[in-house]
């Protein structure tokens, strides 16, 4: 699987889990840190958790090891790191104040919606 078609395929386990407002950042051009970043948010503590659990579960059952996880103890910033592509789910008020969309505007961007 290509790492786009991967970096999609969290964007449905998301909004299979009711995750919204989910962009992908291509970083390829512009960063060695992963080739994407995925950005969502959660209204809530509990649907945050439920959203990295559903992701970890889905891609441990085809093989796919997170090789790092963060924010479990907070739950308004949960990070899921792939090497290749890196999860981020925010609680509403995490997200506005860490704002990584402006952090990396340079990033070309991929909304995810049930329309896609």
């Amino acid at each position: 699987m290509e790492v786009i078609e991967f970096a999609k395929s969290i964007g449905d386990i998301i909004l299979s889990k009711k995750g919204y407002d989910i962009r992908i950042l291509d970083l390829r051009t512009i960063s060695t840190i992963a080739d994407y970043f995925i950005i969502c948010s959660a209204g809530s503590d509990v649907q945050v958790k439920a959203i990295a659990d559903e992701i970890d579960k889905k891609l441990r059952d085809i093989g796919i090891k997170c090789y790092l996880k963060e924010g479990y103890e907070a739950l308004n910033w949960v990070l899921l790191d792939y090497f290749d592509v890196v999860v981020h789910i925010f609680r509403n008020e995490a997200r506005t104040f860490y704002n990584l969309e402006k952090l990396w505007g340079d990033a070309p961007v991929i909304e995810i919606s049930d329309e896609h």
